[in-house]
């Protein structure tokens, strides 16, 4: 709602909140058609999605300045155009694909055996399977087919694209049995995985800014025709800057169920798209195609802070004098709130999602969270240390897993 009076307005400007989301205001975000002569370097546009031939885009980048257009145009593209392209035969040498495709039906298979493994931020659990950090995984039971893998040269053109030189690969396969029902719309990490009332607490620019700290891309493992359930897309979506709280209301899911669009992809083609775009993996409506993607989750290298910091030992420190403090008056529960905050790891990622699932929401528990658990718990320091170390255990890549192989 605008208003006249100027201290209300930043109030408005600076911190969004799902009320106040506008579906009128959401379709003139997104109630475009894309003009393919503003994408020069693009063979197609197929319901509002680019498709790009990769191995003219490979042309297209034999100079500097070839590359730097193509670059350019990319992001774009991802930003402030339909936020979502394909491109096709990404991947020219699908024999790479089918023998990634085997590291991983293994591993799916070795977690059926042992009860173990992912489920899905957005779909019903046990439906179909993850793997959860599929990158580190893949390496280390195959590094040549790895090697083969990510030396893909659009799965870097894109990246850089988006995140410029020196981001962090990360990846996640999922395999849709048929069968299984298609996710909810969401949109991705960072904001994406937050519930409204944490999202309602970060200001409006942090809300521009989660989008471009992420790249999110899938790599095809199989022929995916429509009934497979492809990854549905609601193109231009990412540019309506409440999208976050938005996708928590009825009205911006039915826009979404009754708009968004979908394109078979063919194994060894890659779709990235901006992490705010509204999207949603499809349901399996198939015979017997069981639909793998490796889904590729790409971090700027900017994600971190400058120094590193032992957090847990500092916890373990902390603990008692705040109880002391507490116990004694001298601080206030905000200013033990905000003694923790300074101390402790208040987000949840990264994290290792095979042994710290979320629970009872997308997040797993905080460090922070725990430290305050255990402040009114009024629990011991080795209680809480303990409970600490555990924590972080969970956190870690471990090579445990290697150990089933």
């Amino acid at each position: 709602m605008k208003t006249d009076n100027p201290a209300r307005a930043r109030l408005e400007r600076v911190w969004l909140n799902e009320a106040a989301c506008d579906i009128e205001e959401f379709r003139a975000a997104v109630e475009h058609r894309v003009s393919l002569a503003d994408y020069p370097h693009a063979a197609d546009c197929q319901k509002n999605i680019l498709i790009y031939d990769s191995a003219r885009l490979a042309g297209d980048c034999a100079t500097q300045d070839g590359r730097r257009s193509v670059l350019a145009e990319i992001c774009e593209a991802l930003a402030t155009g339909p936020g979502v392209a394909v491109f096709k035969r990404a991947f020219t040498d699908t024999r790479v694909i089918d023998e990634a495709s085997g590291i991983f039906n293994e591993i799916i298979e070795e977690q059926h055996r042992t009860n173990s493994g992912g489920g899905d931020h957005f779909a019903k659990p046990g439906a179909n399977d993850r793997i959860w950090n599929s990158l580190e995984k893949h390496c280390l039971k195959n590094p040549e087919n790895f090697a083969a893998y990510y030396g893909n040269a659009i799965i870097a053109l894109v990246s850089e694209a988006w995140l410029g030189p020196n981001y962090q690969m990360t990846a996640q396969v999922n395999r849709v049995n048929p069968g299984g029902a298609s996710q909810s719309p969401h949109r991705d990490y960072h904001l994406g995985f937050q519930t409204s009332a944490v999202i309602e607490q970060y200001p409006a620019h942090v809300h521009r800014l989660s989008p471009v700290l992420t790249l999110q891309g899938a790599v095809a493992h199989c022929d995916m025709p429509v009934e497979s359930g492809p990854t549905l897309f609601l193109p231009y979506s990412q540019t309506y800057l409440p999208g976050y709280l938005a996708l928590k209301r009825p009205e911006f899911r039915t826009y979404f169920e009754e708009n968004h669009v979908q394109l078979p992809l063919e194994k060894g083609d890659v779709v990235f798209f901006n992490p705010a775009l509204f999207h949603a993996a499809g349901s399996n409506r198939s015979a017997g195609i069981k639909r793998v993607a490796n889904l590729l989750q790409v971090s700027s290298a900017f994600g971190r802070a400058m120094e590193t910091v032992d957090r847990e030992h500092m916890c373990v420190v902390l603990f008692p004098a705040l109880k002391v403090l507490a116990a004694g008056g001298k601080l206030t529960q905000d200013e033990i709130a905000n003694a923790v905050a300074a101390c402790a790891e208040g987000y949840s990622f990264p994290t290792n999602l095979d042994r710290d699932p979320p629970v009872g929401g997308l997040a797993p528990r905080t460090q922070a969270q725990l430290m305050h658990e255990a402040l009114a718990g009024e629990w011991s320091v080795e209680a809480f240390a303990e409970a600490l170390a555990d924590q972080a255990a969970k956190k870690l890549s471990y090579p445990s897993w290697l150990k089933v192989f």
